[in-house]
């Protein structure tokens, strides 16, 4: 039985949807992910993608798309109602079919090891893939992270 991960990131682009296009383009037509669904706010100027997929294609979807994110959303001209780390703000995995949370946990760190060797950003992994006590919390690292 294959493994199934769903992941749900959020990127800080709401109003341009071309560039909201261009991003959610790199889940689109790739073998073993399958885009859910997308929804952009222009007031809190985010999108929220929901896409499930096998660990590996996956993980290369999800760094290709923090590529295009970084490309495209100027972060010293961003603003909105959300509080945001980055052009991409969170990027959550969730088991699905056949798959745990160990699972879930393993791609979530090697997208923030691939990508950021790749791009050169830094990465706050949280929740259960915390690499530091003080870093569980989401919202202890939003609040502390916020220009």
């Amino acid at each position: 039985m294959a493994k199934l991960l769903e992941c749900v990131p959020n990127y800080s682009e709401g109003r341009d949807l071309d560039k909201v296009e261009q991003i959610v383009d790199c889940f689109r037509g790739k073998e073993g992910v399958k885009l859910l669904d997308y929804s952009s706010d222009k007031d809190h100027n985010r999108t929220v993608v929901t896409v499930i997929g096998e660990p590996e294609p996956l993980v290369a979807a999800v760094i290709a798309s923090v590529g295009k994110a970084l490309e495209l959303i100027d972060m010293t001209k961003h603003s909105g109602q959300h509080p945001r780390m980055g052009a991409v703000d969170v990027i959550p995995f969730i088991p699905v079919k056949g798959a745990t949370v160990e699972d879930a946990d393993q791609a979530a760190k090697a997208v923030a090891k691939q990508a950021s060797e790749r791009y050169g950003q830094p990465f706050f992994l949280y929740e259960s893939s915390a690499t530091a006590p003080h870093r569980v919390n989401l919202a202890d690292i939003d609040r502390k992270s916020v220009v």
